[in-house]
């Protein structure tokens, strides 16, 4: 019965905490922010749109960008920043080309919202 007690006590301070926590706070989204064409196709344009260095071709670079950034309501971009990079100046050239294009916004309570969201994009320097 003792056990049962503290138990039910450590239980009630654990929720009365994580209720108190406001950076715990359940966001409920209508929508996450999409590249209008698909995923595939942003790669496909990130790819065919990027200029690669001389550094990038002549070391046939291949690997994985990681980028993180704003779509705001208006679907514009900004805050565009990599977490993980290939280097070879590549990391700039996807910086700049995801700055430009425009993204379906993120919804919540039915109207579009600023949100972030992040992409891994595949890189392979080709002439």
């Amino acid at each position: 019965m003792k056990t049962h007690l503290i138990l039910f006590l450590t239980c009630i301070v654990t929720c009365a905490v994580a209720q108190s926590d406001s950076q715990n706070k359940k966001v409920i989204t209508d929508a996450e922010p999409v590249y209008p064409k698909g995923d595939l196709q942003l790669y496909l344009d990130v790819s065919n749109n990027i200029k690669y260095s001389e550094a990038a071709l002549s070391v046939n670079l291949r690997g994985e960008v990681l980028v993180s950034f704003d779509v705001k309501a208006d679907s514009t971009v900004s805050n565009v920043i990599i977490i993980s990079g290939v280097g070879n100046g590549v990391d700039e050239e996807i910086k700049k080309y995801i700055e430009k294009v425009k993204f379906c916004p993120g919804v919540q309570n039915g109207r579009p919202v600023r949100m972030n969201t992040m992409y891994t994009l595949p890189v392979t320097a080709h002439r």
